[in-house]
């Protein structure tokens, strides 16, 4: 049942230490770019405590200069390791949020758990109970904490049905979701996934290719060896460095140095899970989109096969454009067209900028004319269909 956390929580989280870590405060961030905004709290079945951030008026505008009619709403979900910043940090003019709340859209960025902003647990302490606590993959985003947002939200809104726009992981979550729970195909009108990776059969990656074959193992020592959790460059306790430099870790200190040349650009991350990592891990190196692998023993209580069944996407029926680009270092332009035409109503759409990276999605600059203004264009054009009904 969907929880609104109350203040009572937040004050027991600060005292238990589960706030120590600095969040990024995205209020302030979209404050000085000249829009109103507000940052929702609410709990996940399992007991995460999550923030969503909303944009619900156009710069300048507040509740009491707005006009108040109802907005289609939009929500954005972040990449592995990204956060709701990501789809502001171009700023105004730029930033894919800014541009919808411009458009008329009430915009809505989810943090998924153990980021920054959602590195709460009504009990349990990351740093302290961090075993348990970091015991999640990216199927525990895609089947606790979007539905749990995307719900939240259409509560709040009092709308039935909102568009979907997840970068990369938040693609996968998408996926994982409406496989799994293809219920939730019921309160997506449509769905634009930038890089949104899911099938691995191609994967570009060749570092990451070459050391998957060891993700159980490599995973089993990181947990032992008490890393659990990737750090983001901004965290003063970032401890990434020092292990991939350490002989003693070996191949795990060479994975740990490919996933920092991966983000090293990229200047709004987070930590997340090292079980994330290890999920992508495992399905890279069966070639595949699978649930979590447990052990042939596990996986035949939990699935019913010895094996992780695969994410079946051919359940997703959302209207849904997967955008791509040719120079993607971790998703392939073939795994993307399977992809495409396995859900019944999908379309896939290349970057046209050849040099496009994964993480230009959200960073480049040229984003609004390569990519933003398209899905506007396609959002503004069912929502004048759905006006004509």
């Amino acid at each position: 049942m969907l929880k609104i956390v109350t203040s009572v929580i937040i004050l027991i989280c600060a005292f238990n230490g589960l706030a120590a870590h600095r969040r990024f405060n995205v209020e302030q961030r979209i404050a000085k770019d000249g829009y109103y905004s507000e940052s929702h709290t609410l709990m996940t079945t399992d007991g995460y405590i999550l923030e969503v951030h909303r944009i619900p008026f156009r710069r300048f505008e507040t509740a009491q200069n707005a006009v108040k009619i109802s907005k289609p709403v939009v929500f954005l979900m972040h990449g592995l390791q990204g956060s709701s910043l990501s789809y502001t940090f171009l700023g105004p003019g730029s930033s894919l949020a800014y541009l919808l709340a411009e458009n008329g859209y009430d915009v809505w960025m989810g943090n998924a758990r153990g980021g920054l902003n959602s590195r709460r647990h009504v009990t349990l302490d990351p740093s302290k109970d961090g075993e348990k606590f970091f015991d999640y993959s990216f199927e525990d985003i895609g089947l606790k904490d979007v539905p749990e947002m995307i719900d939240y939200i259409l509560k709040v809104t009092r709308q039935s049905k909102l568009d979907y726009i997840g970068h990369s992981q938040g693609g996968t979550a998408f996926f994982v979701m409406n496989s799994i729970r293809p219920e939730y195909n019921e309160k997506i009108k449509s769905a634009h996934l930038l890089a949104g990776v899911g099938y691995m059969e191609h994967f570009p990656n060749r570092i990451l290719n070459a050391i998957a074959i060891s993700t159980n193992l490599l995973y089993s020592i990181a947990v032992n060896e008490g890393i659990l959790e990737i750090l983001g460059p901004r965290d003063s306790s970032n401890f990434n460095q020092e292990i991939s430099t350490s002989p003693q870790f070996g191949l795990l200190g060479i994975l740990l140095e490919a996933i920092s040349s991966i983000f090293k650009a990229f200047e709004l991350v987070t930590p997340a899970s090292i079980k994330q990592y290890a999920h992508f891990g495992q399905n890279i190196a069966a070639k595949s989109f699978n649930r979590w692998h447990y052990g042939a023993i596990e996986n035949l209580s939990r699935y019913g096969s010895f094996t992780p069944p695969p994410y079946d996407i051919s359940k997703i029926t959302i209207n849904t454009t997967m955008h791509y680009t040719v120079n993607d270092n971790l998703l392939d332009e073939r795994d993307v067209l399977k992809m495409a035409s396995v859900m019944p109503n999908a379309a896939a759409r290349k970057i046209s900028r050849e040099t496009y990276t994964h993480h230009d999605f959200v960073l480049a600059r040229d984003s609004k004319e390569l990519l933003y203004n398209y899905i506007l264009e396609e959002l503004n054009k069912n929502r004048k269909d759905e006006c004509n009904i």
